[in-house]
This record gives structure tokens, C-alpha cells and sequence, in this order.
């Protein structure tokens, strides 16, 4: 059984993965002040709720974008289950040929998430990943990654709101029935869910008009199940690509 940890800036991802079955995928926050024993406790209660015996897990593969956390991470994972993590990196074979100015900067999500949408939904694609950051990566009809672009994710943008402005409120992130908002709430709510939506289309039609070709469209990260169904492109909700991804590039790798 492999465990496939994908570390984000607001949460990890903890997957757990026998061959192409994924067996269970769960959350914990990241928290840039817990130690590795605490990282340690949270997965083995993981596996305990999940009746899991740690011994069970022959491999392990780390994906982080919060560096000062993968050292540790990596640490717990070897405490918990005896095995060395691969931390995706340079070095690591992804077969992702990357066309951007410095391949050293693309981040490892970006990568993992694109190795995922080549192998399981093929190229020409645009992969959306909404988490802290909203990102879309645009990888051409060779399966190369040609480029990508990156914007605040719908709680930064919602947070930047409550605390730039004297009056308006945190709220619930869900949306409202119609788009012209008949109070502050529901004006809101229209501006983050139908308005990253519309930026969504929006910038997915220019990366098909720059590339001169149609491409489908991949979804995943912890928001994008509140705001894809609003868009009106067509797009495949996977909210486990990461973890799939995570496991493609392990099998390379062994």
C-alpha cells in the first residue's frame, strides 16, 4: 500500500493508495508550529480510524509547497511507517517536459497535478487547481507543460475583502440563487463563487485561443467542488488527482 501526502499551504492531503484503488483520502491542517511527533500522532490516528495497520505500507511519496515543513512531514512519515519517502523534486523522474523560462521554479503541486491529467485524461489540457491559490497550467497537445497562471484562491480574496474594508462581513462560502445579490451577504457570494467562475471560462477560452487548439479541462483542490458547477465550460471534477498523481510518479520512480 503506498501513502501519497500532498502538503499545501492550508491543508495536507494524506492518501492512501493499493495499486490504482484509492483506499481513503483525508485532510489535517497544515500548521507550520506542530513538531514531527505531533505530524506523527495525526497519522497514525489516521490510520487507526481507518483500520489501517501501519505495516501494511511498503511506499511513500511527498508532494509539499511549504518547504520549512517537508523535513518534518518526511520525518513522521518514516517514524509511522518504517519506510523513506520520495519528495517530489528535482531529480525525480516525472516525464513531464517542461517549456517554461526555469523549470527549477515550477512548483511540485503544478507538477504532480499535470503528470495526473496526461496519464488519466490526456493531452491537450488545462488542470485547475483551487486551493489558497487558484492556478491553471496549460499543457499542450506534445504533453508538455507550456506555462501556467496564478491568482489569490477564493478564501484569500474573501479574507483580503473582510479586513481592506470598515462593513463587510465574513461569510459562508456558498452560492446564491441569482447573480444580482439583493443584500451584502448574497452580493458577495455572487462575486466569489459566479465571478471566479466566469474568470475560469473566461481565461481557460484565452489559453485555447493562444494555443490555437480546443483542450479539455480538469478541476480539483478543496474549492473547486463549489465552483465548477457553475462554470459553463465543460469540466472534469477530479478531486483525488493529486493523490493519482502522487502514485504515477512513485511507479516511475521505483
Amino acid at each position: 500500500m503506498l501513502l501519497a501526502i500532498d502538503m499545501g499551504n492550508t491543508n495536507i492531503e494524506v492518501g492512501l493508495m493499493d495499486g490504482e484503488q484509492l483506499i481513503s483520502s483525508d485532510r489535517i491542517a497544515t500548521d507550520l508550529r506542530k513538531t514531527e511527533t505531533e505530524y506523527a500522532v495525526l497519522l497514525h490516528t489516521i490510520f487507526e480510524i481507518r483500520g489501517i495497520d501501519p505495516a501494511m505500507i511498503s511506499g511513500s511519496i511527498i508532494s509539499s509547497v511549504v518547504p520549512p515543513l517537508t523535513y518534518i512531514i518526511r520525518e513522521a512519515v518514516k517514524r509511522v511507517t518504517k519506510t523513506a519517502p520520495l519528495v517530489v523534486g528535482p531529480g525525480i523522474r516525472t516525464g513531464l517536459k517542461i517549456r517554461i523560462d526555469n523549470p527549477k521554479e515550477l512548483g511540485a503541486d503544478l507538477v504532480v497535478g499535470s503528470v495526473a491529467a496526461i496519464e488519466l485524461y490526456g493531452p491537450p489540457v488545462i488542470v485547475i487547481d483551487m486551493g489558497t491559490a487558484t492556478t491553471l497550467c496549460a499543457i499542450g497537445a506534445d504533453s508538455s507543460y507550456l506555462g501556467g497562471i496564478l491568482m489569490p484562491g477564493i478564501n484569500l480574496s474573501m479574507n483580503a475583502l473582510a479586513d481592506g474594508t470598515s462593513q463587510l462581513p465574513r461569510i459562508a462560502l456558498e452560492a446564491p440563487k441569482k447573480v444580482i445579490g439583493s443584500n451584502t451577504v448574497t452580493a458577495i457570494q455572487s462575486g466569489m463563487i459566479f465571478g471566479q467562475a466566469s474568470l475560469l471560462d473566461g481565461m481557460s477560452d484565452r489559453i485555447e485561443e493562444e494555443c490555437g487548439y480546443p483542450m479539455q479541462i480538469v478541476a480539483t483542490g478543496g474549492l473547486a467542488k463549489i465552483v465548477v458547477p457553475h462554470m459553463k465550460r465543460k469540466v472534469i471534477l477530479d478531486s483525488e488527482l493529486m493523490i493519482k498523481g502522487l502514485r504515477i510518479i512513485y511507479e516511475k520512480n521505483r
